[in-house]
């Protein structure tokens, strides 16, 4: 019994000591016999793993008719080689050529124009970016492009060339880059220079072309509104959304549809892995992670409407600015399927077009929107609060008839000036001194008489007509799935009570105010 395990104890000693052996055969291969070959190789190949942006959903009017949707976008980005600044800005120069050579665009930030050698700042944003950048205060134009010459080792005296290094070893220099992370040069690109810089990639080192989904809307400024528009997240939507696997590189649903509905739209991002040698030239890519597209949306909106409503609009609009109402600039059209109350078409004019937003807008593009007085981004449809007027009339006449202040067919005989509070006129008598005789609810409705409606408001007084109204759901949110939305006002004495909280007033409600909200005014 002791012998058999003695031996069996020799046996597993030998063959530990022969795993041992070729462990350490094994080990002086790799790092004496073949230890150089693997260093080099090791040494002259990156592996990244790199982002896939996924595209997002698209959305689609009720016919199936498709708005918005998304196109392959190609980016330029640059990873950190063991190259020299010089060699560096000479490929810089080359990739500014074949961009500009497609009509493709680089990021410029850098603050100088060098066509008319001015700052692009004010002199006070001028100087902190100077004393920011170690530059001195009152360093001018040239001494400021020196200065950056000198410090990227720009050797060349050609201004023009100048003028395309320097904002990318800006870009470059701000955004920050290594062998790991890129930095982007410009977005956007053309197939064209796509196509040239990737087959140039063994000249550019470090210079890696990138696909990724631009958001692309069909219909142009038709429903805008609506759709919204897509941009960099911001640091507060980072904040915000960070847990929920965004990046602070995203891109976010700003506005409409594309913000309301921004977690359904929004796909899942993939990864891929890229491979590089040392020279900073692309070895292999493979998608490791498939990226995922976000959901589709279909809109109740009915896109050929939309699209007769806004031309409707636009002409209405610019008719009466033509008959000499210059201030009248701007309005809003909403169609609405009566059994439903489901929006089929939605205009607010003048309107804007949401590409301008895609990668970014220029500062003029800003100023256009953001700056004008008629305010294109501002939806009117459901964030404008306006008097109701006339059409109030008919939540008055049901509110009337209902809390039993007047019948349905009682008559009023009316005498053009109301005799009460302000003593209100009628349209009709402002416009022809007369009245419109004998009217009951109907005949009020038809004629739209305000002495009709000054009766009935006053009878039933502002606690019964602010009841019957918010029991239409006037004075609060319809709940219509776009951001923004205001709720509106109700003409009340609670809201007057708020009034006085807001202004330190101490204003009551008046027989005054009663008479106007039976006609949609005032409060």
């Amino acid at each position: 019994m002791q012998s058999n395990l003695s031996g069996r104890f020799n046996i597993l000693m030998i063959i530990i000591l022969i795993i041992g052996i070729l462990f350490i055969c094994q080990l002086f291969n790799l790092q004496i016999v073949n230890g150089e070959s693997y260093r080099e190789q090791s040494e002259n190949r990156l592996v990244r793993e790199v982002k896939v942006t996924a595209p997002r959903g698209e959305i689609y009017d009720r016919y199936g008719k498709l708005m918005a949707t998304n196109e392959t976008g190609y980016s330029v980005n640059l990873y950190y080689t063991k190259i020299s600044k010089e060699e560096l800005n000479s490929n810089l120069l080359e990739l500014t050529k074949i961009l500009q050579k497609n009509g493709d665009k680089y990021y410029n930030n850098f603050p100088i124009d060098f066509e008319n050698m001015t700052f692009t700042k004010s002199e006070e944003s001028a100087k902190a970016w100077k004393t920011s950048n170690k530059i001195k205060e009152n360093a001018t134009v040239q001494e400021t492009i020196d200065f950056f010459k000198e410090k990227y080792k720009v050797t060349t005296d050609d201004i023009d060339e100048v003028s395309k290094i320097l904002p990318l070893r800006y870009e470059i220099a701000s955004k920050g880059y290594s062998s790991f992370k890129s930095v982007v040069l410009a977005k956007d690109i053309s197939k064209e220079s796509m196509l040239e810089i990737e087959e140039r990639g063994n000249e550019l080192s470090g210079i890696v072309i990138t696909t990724y989904p631009v958001r692309k809307y069909l219909t142009g400024s038709v429903a805008a509104h609506i759709l919204g528009y897509v941009g960099k997240i911001s640091s507060t939507e980072y904040e915000a959304r960070k847990d929920k696997g965004y990046t602070a590189n995203d891109i976010i649903g700003k506005s409409g549809i594309e913000s309301s509905l921004e977690e359904q739209l929004k796909g899942t991002d993939g990864y891929a892995r890229l491979e590089m040698d040392s020279d900073g030239q692309l070895t292999n890519k493979e998608e490791t992670i498939e990226s995922k597209m976000g959901n589709s949306v279909v809109l109740t909106i009915d896109l050929d409407l939309q699209t007769k409503a806004e031309e409707v609009l636009e002409k209405y609009v610019k008719n009466i600015q033509n008959a000499g109402f210059k201030d009248a600039d701007s309005g809003s059209l909403v169609v609405l399927d009566t059994k439903t109350s489901e929006v089929l078409a939605l205009a607010s004019y003048p309107s804007y077009n949401p590409e301008d937003f895609t990668d970014g807008i220029s500062n003029s593009e800003y100023q256009k929107y953001f700056e004008a007085s008629d305010k294109p981004m501002f939806n009117r449809s459901i964030q404008g609060t306006y008097s109701p007027g006339s059409t109030f009339k008919m939540v008055t006449a049901t509110a009337a008839i209902e809390s039993g202040a007047i019948g349905i067919k009682e008559q009023i005989l009316t005498k053009g000036v109301y005799d009460k509070g302000h003593k209100p006129a009628c349209w009709i008598w402002r416009s022809y001194r007369t009245t419109h005789g004998y009217v009951d609810a109907e005949k009020a409705l038809k004629v739209s008489c305000n002495y009709y409606f000054y009766d009935v408001g006053y009878r039933m007084g502002i606690d019964n007509l602010s009841k019957y109204a918010s029991m239409y759901g006037l004075g609060t949110k319809t709940g219509i799935e776009l951001p923004g939305e205001t709720a509106g006002t109700l003409a009340s004495k609670e809201y007057l009570n708020k009034l006085n909280e807001r202004d330190g007033g101490n204003r009551q409600w008046m027989v005054a105010d009663t008479l106007s909200a039976a006609i949609g005014q005032s409060y």
